[in-house]
This record gives C-alpha cells, structure tokens and sequence, in this order.
C-alpha cells in the first residue's frame, strides 16, 4: 500500500518502506517505477527478516558505517540493503528471480 505523506521526509529523500507500507513524499512519485520497484525491494528484506530483525540490522549496520566513514550519508548509500535496493531498482524483475537474503552478498562488497 502506498502512503503520500510529505512532512516525513528529511533533505532528499523521497520514499521509505515500513511494512507493509510505501511512503512517498509527494503523489507525483507513484509513476516512478524505479523508486516504487526499490521500495518494494526493501518490502521483500523486511519480510524475509520478520520485519523487526530488518530494522535492528539496519540500524546496527548503520552505526558501524557511519564510524567507519564518518560520513551518515554515505554510511547509509553503503548498507548491504540500500546497495542490493539501488543496484537492481531498474530491473523490474529482479523480485520476481530474487533468491532470499540477496541482501548478505552487498554486505563485503
């Protein structure tokens, strides 16, 4: 199901998964098949991890790269989620052949 809820979003970002809902920023963005199908993407993580599990992983995983990089925004452009969602966002397909936990592979990469 898809939200339009406009005073959610922080800087840039336009669309966040919270199973089992897509929030976009503005109603013009259902017509972006990329960011939908990278959303979606994120629906598939969450779902696979029990839900809760994904967003604790998420925000470990988000700590840890933030120290590393000392950089929020790039420590979030290179979680093993974010990686796998942005990397196959365009390849409307990829749910559909996508094997469970594809996420593990982006997270030494």
């Amino acid at each position: 199901m898809i939200l339009i809820f406009r005073h959610f979003f922080y800087k840039n970002y336009v669309g966040l998964s919270l199973w089992p809902f897509i929030f976009l920023k503005n109603g013009s963005l259902k017509n972006d098949d990329e960011l939908i199908n990278h959303e979606k993407i994120h629906l598939r993580q969450q779902q696979e991890l029990l839900i809760l599990p994904f967003y604790l992983l998420y925000l470990v995983e988000w700590a840890i790269r933030t120290i590393c990089y000392l950089d929020t925004y790039k420590a979030y452009q290179n979680l093993s989620f974010e990686r796998e969602a942005y990397i196959h966002e365009n390849d409307m397909d990829y749910l559909s052949n996508r094997k469970t936990f594809s996420f593990i592979k982006y997270l030494w990469r």
